[in-house]
């Protein structure tokens, strides 16, 4: 499989990532039921598509490779492409957007992920479905910091340094981050070029990449990098069981998976307040800042589809991960899933 990674001056270079048996996987999973529908085995006759045997298994097929859309129910392969259409159409004024929508709150909960990450100098960071960058500026701020601060008391405990040598640590930017660096992957290169544009207008260049690959198949070798960050982005994802065996896989041995996803709502008068808000007002905002009515309709359909913590923490749980657990933000509106690969 091919990945592409972006560079600084837009083009794209090809790089050939870890080797995958993906089309193993189809035939095995989804293309399983095909197989067995058109087989005629001694003593199931009735297993032609016209047969009980034949019409279950169609059904069964057909249920497999269907999904949501919001609310709307499509096949396995046009909810990517629709998944696709809504983030490409609001790239542009997806930031303005999250600022429209929760007031600003959006900030805080990405806060907060950062805080309960607590990175340290060195740590490899893969934020997937992270294209505009958010939490990857976070997480170079966080660990530039922690750096700087460091590095001040080391300097403090070495009085014989020179003004050149003090100066010369200071002003080393590939060691400002003491070895720390952020992947960015999204599938979506709309979004990452606007994640692009952000880094060079802030002045981030050192420990930062953008890549575009699919969470369900990630570029990746194994045991790669320390901390796995998806925010608002997995519940977009059309197979979320392969996207958490996915970050399973590329974690390192002890690293941490941190999901930060809109949840469910356990408190019932701020839940019926959400609810009028969500569908009342968030599609009318979508409408007049960003021209946009049904992305944003699919947005809050989206959240309603998207599993409750307790189920979310089962299925993380069921990827590998071990010590999971959540903690609710604003009555249950997000929340924050954690687990180690251990």
């Amino acid at each position: 499989m091919q990945c592409y990674v972006l560079s600084d001056s837009g083009h794209r270079t090809v790089k050939m990532a870890a080797p995958r048996s993906w089309a193993l996987w189809s035939f095995c999973g989804r293309g399983w039921s095909r197989a067995v529908s058109g087989c005629r085995l001694p003593g199931l006759l009735s297993s032609s598509p016209r047969g009980p045997l034949g019409a279950r298994l169609l059904s069964q097929e057909k249920e497999a490779t269907e999904t949501h859309f919001g609310f709307e129910t499509v096949s396995e392969e046009e909810k990517g492409g629709k998944v696709y259409q809504v983030f490409e159409s609001v790239a542009k004024k997806y930031d303005v957007m999250n600022d429209m929508m929760s007031l600003g709150i959006h900030r805080i909960w990405k806060d907060l992920l950062l805080w309960k990450m607590r990175p340290f100098p060195g740590t490899q960071l893969l934020d997937v479905a992270g294209g505009t960058g958010d939490i990857a500026f976070r997480f170079l701020n966080y660990v530039q910091a922690q750096h700087q601060r460091k590095q001040k008391r080391q300097l403090r405990a070495q009085q014989n340094l020179s003004w050149e040598e003090i100066a010369r640590k200071y002003q080393n930017e590939e060691d400002s981050l003491g070895g720390s660096h952020v992947m960015v992957c999204d599938i979506n290169k709309e979004m990452l070029k606007i994640g692009k544009q952000k880094a060079h207008a802030q002045g981030y260049k050192a420990g930062l990449a953008w890549i575009l690959g699919d969470a369900e198949e990630l570029p990746f070798d194994d045991d790669k990098f320390d901390v796995y960050t998806i925010a608002f982005g997995i519940r977009n994802v059309t197979h979320i069981d392969r996207a958490l065996q996915e970050a399973h896989r590329v974690l390192k041995p002890g690293g941490r998976f941190l999901c930060l996803e809109f949840s469910q709502v356990n408190n019932p008068l701020v839940s019926r307040l959400y609810d009028v808000y969500s569908f009342q007002v968030i599609p009318v905002l979508g409408e007049v800042i960003a021209g946009d009515w049904k992305s944003y309709q699919y947005l809050v359909e989206s959240i309603r589809q998207f599993p409750s913590q307790e189920e979310f923490k089962e299925m993380i749980e069921d990827a590998g991960f071990q010590k999971v657990t959540y903690e609710n933000l604003t009555s249950g509106i997000v929340a924050i899933h954690s687990g180690f690969k251990l």
